[in-house]
């Protein structure tokens, strides 16, 4: 008679051994792995930077990420904007230096960017190795992929921190470069499956810094099922990297906005129902 029991644990050993092989082959372009991050998921994570954003929101505190300033970036030569190919083991061989903390905190790893979706294979392979190490695993996304993409990329997140900017898709598109019917979709996919999801505001001036975009945002993210919204009011800590790269930057000389400036575009949201803080 065949053992069964010893069947199942060898092609469980043959799987492990095909995700290892993976790991080691799949690149990704990665521009930071920033330590001891408290601002992009619970306890202490550490973020790691994707390369290429196929958004061109004016106010991105991370140019270097966006795919219209990849010219610009290459031909800075700084290597610290460019970025560089890692494989799935060496980030998580760098990320996991840090799991004492992750452990002590209910921290883990967190996908940030740029748009992590722009490097979907990458992404969901790195997922599975995290995951498989038992590592708690967020990321940071616009949600602007295929339905396709963004069904595959979801089945390895523990919690999703979904970028919104504006309600309105025509609104979306002339300060962003892109519509937002899909990435609305792709939100209330990700809560009809139950993925824990946390919608993040930036609240940027002469955009959506104003009560009726507060409204019409807090409306839909009512009617979608989101419950919890983090505002992330506009800085200017990227500017100096536009100045680096030459080019132009829409938001000079905006003041910074901050909470206590804040209540009322807060309160919008806190009236809907939702839990509404500032990161």
């Amino acid at each position: 008679m065949v053992n069964s029991y010893y069947i199942d644990e060898t092609k469980k050993d043959k799987e492990e051994e095909i995700m290892k092989k993976t790991a080691k082959k799949e690149t990704g372009l990665i521009f930071n792995i920033q330590k001891f991050s408290i601002n992009d998921g619970p306890g202490i994570r550490s973020t790691v930077f994707f390369c290429g954003c196929p958004l061109s929101c004016r106010w991105c505190s991370n140019p270097e990420s966006q795919n219209r300033c990849r010219k610009a970036v290459l031909a800075s030569g700084d290597p610290k904007l460019m970025g560089r190919e890692w494989t799935v083991e060496e980030v998580l061989s760098e990320v996991e230096k840090d799991r004492c903390f992750y452990e002590e905190s209910g921290g883990g790893i967190t996908l940030s960017g740029g748009e992590v979706l722009q490097q979907h294979a990458f992404a969901i392979a790195l997922l599975k190795e995290a995951g498989r190490r038992s590592l708690h695993c967020a990321a940071e996304t616009t949600g602007y992929a295929t339905e396709e993409v963004f069904a595959q990329f979801i089945r390895h997140i523990d919690l999703l921190l979904f970028d919104m900017k504006h309600w309105d898709s025509k609104i979306h598109q002339e300060k962003t470069g892109v519509p937002n019917e899909g990435i609305l979709k792709n939100m209330r996919y990700a809560v009809e499956q139950k993925v824990p999801v946390i919608a993040r505001i930036p609240v940027i001036p002469k955009f959506n810094a104003n009560l009726p975009a507060a409204r019409g945002m807090a409306s839909l993210l009512k009617e979608l099922g989101v419950r919890e919204v983090h505002l992330l009011p506009f800085h200017q800590f990227g500017e100096k990297k536009y100045e680096q790269l030459k080019l132009s930057y829409e938001m000079k000389g905006i003041k910074q906005l901050h909470p206590e400036t804040l209540a009322r575009y807060q309160e919008v949201f806190l009236r809907e129902g939702l839990s509404c803080s500032f990161k």
